[in-house]
């Protein structure tokens, strides 16, 4: 079978996102190999190039949540029931996704366990136990580990019962300092997807019908998928002194009197690779930003059986190793089956290295974004290869934002909205709202779009609500969502 043939077909084992996106999601999970079910609903194996991304996401993350000052520590993962219930709001608001532990071993526990959807409580109680003056705040933590939430409609990455996490739980002397801290880790978020993974994101304010449960104000960052849903990529929570109230954290102030400290809690998730997949995935595959790509080179062997063609792609490899994440395909496979395949996995930068490439001292490098072809100079190489990462990446957060603007409406009218989505297909909605809750869910019931945030950068659109005609208080972006 001829290269183009086999590339062609292993191509066509993808559906195109056109014809069902929710089914071309699931072929490149699945054909990327970035996970593989199993045998307990909701739950997945994150196969090794699936969890290389995740590794680089935590890398990166992990070096800016220390540049600000946070340490890394490691709660339980189970949670008694009594301390489960010390704050009322919180409780009821996960409740419906708790999962139980009700027997170690044979033996039923004399009190159930909650298996952690998230760790407000356990910080609570840990804090009640260390902080005791002024001089122990603020403490700035964070924590890697996986939690388990009871979804009934599962998929990968986006929404399963056990995913990974980071959380951040920091607390703080004054409410000041924890309101700058939400804020300060929601920017941290923003930078991250901007600048990482390549994704464009709206920051905002949730509204008070979607904050997390038990906080005084959420904030996230919502961004647009290649279908025009969006998709919240991180939230950043103010808790103010409801929890230090709840589970009696209290520390003594300088002016010597005992006083409640505030709090915060934040954190992103393995969601991030499922917006990764449908922020930049085309019909073959996987496009991957290269900060996370665990393969950001691929070298192919052009007749690698031909004398000193197998050495030289070795020898690149070694020499670009310095500079970035690259590997030389010494597989038995052909040149069409392995170019398929690097496009399948999203590998920014595909080199060729051929006979005739030896003679003239050159290579070929296919960008997978754009699937330019330049021909390089061997000798400049650590040159040239820095700034085609950097071109990719450019060049996916240009596209990307560039889908945003075009999926963007600004509406003034209830009418207005379904008519956009009817012509222009899905996309982020702003128009003005009251503040009333009960218009809220009036907009997403006759127009199938929810409140996503409401963001920091306001614009006055109109004077009135969008829904009732009374004063308007904020412009909302409003979409479908994941």
């Amino acid at each position: 079978m001829a290269q183009e043939e086999r590339q062609k077909k292993l191509v066509e084992e993808i559906t195109p996102m056109e014809a069902d996106f929710a089914q071309w999601y699931t072929d490149v999970v699945k054909k990327a190999e970035l996970v593989e079910y199993t045998s307990v609903k909701g739950c997945m194996v994150i196969r090794p190039y699936g969890y290389a991304i995740w590794e680089n996401i935590q890398r990166i993350l992990d070096g800016m949540f220390k540049e600000t000052g946070h340490e890394n520590v490691c709660m339980p993962m189970f949670i008694p029931e009594s301390l489960l219930q010390k704050e009322k709001d919180h409780v009821a608001g996960f409740a419906p996704e708790v999962a139980w532990v009700t027997h170690g071993g044979s033996e039923p526990l004399e009190e159930r366990l909650c298996v952690r959807p998230t760790s407000e409580t356990l910080f609570c109680e840990h804090y009640a136990h260390i902080i005791q003056s002024h001089r122990d705040l603020p403490k700035l933590y964070n924590q890697w580990v996986s939690v388990v939430r009871w979804e009934k409609t599962t998929r990968p990455f986006l929404r399963t019962r056990e995913f990974l996490w980071q959380e951040g739980h920091t607390i703080h002397a004054t409410a000041q300092e924890a309101q700058e801290e939400t804020e300060r880790m929601l920017d941290v978020y923003a930078r991250f997807c901007e600048e990482s993974l390549a994704m464009p994101v709206v920051r905002g304010r949730k509204t008070e019908s979607d904050k997390f449960a038990g906080a005084v104000a959420t904030y996230a960052i919502e961004a647009l998928m290649h279908d025009g849903k969006a998709l919240q990529a991180g939230t950043s929570h103010y808790f103010g002194d409801g929890f230090a109230k709840a589970f009696g954290i209290q520390y003594t102030s300088r002016e010597n009197k005992l006083t409640y400290p505030y709090q915060t809690s934040w954190g992103v998730t393995t969601r991030l690779i499922g917006a990764i997949i449908m922020t930049h995935g085309d019909d073959s595959g996987l496009v991957l930003p290269p900060a996370v790509a665990p393969v950001q080179v691929m070298i192919i062997p052009i007749a690698a059986h031909k004398a000193g063609v197998m050495e030289m792609a070795r020898s690149v490899a070694a020499r670009l190793s310095g500079i970035c994440r690259v590997k030389a395909d010494d597989s038995g496979n052909s040149p069409g089956w392995k170019f398929a395949q690097t496009e399948m996995q999203g590998v920014p930068l595909r080199l060729e290295l051929g006979p005739k490439d030896l003679e003239a001292k050159q290579c070929v490098i296919v960008r997978r974004d754009t699937r330019e072809k330049v021909t390089v100079p061997l000798t400049e190489l650590e040159t040239v290869v820095p700034a085609l990462l950097k071109a990719v990446h450019d060049g996916l957060y240009r596209r990307a934002l560039e889908n945003r603007e075009r999926h963007t409406y600004r509406c003034r009218e209830l009418e207005e909205i379904p008519q956009a989505l009817a012509e222009k297909g899905d996309g982020f909605v702003y128009a003005m709202w009251c503040g009333d809750e009960a218009c809220e869910d009036e907009v997403k019931e006759k127009t199938g779009v929810g409140s996503r945030c409401i963001p920091a950068e306001q614009e006055e659109l109109a004077e009135t609500c969008v829904c009732c005609g009374k004063p308007a208080k904020h412009m909302v972006c409003w979409a479908k969502a994941y």
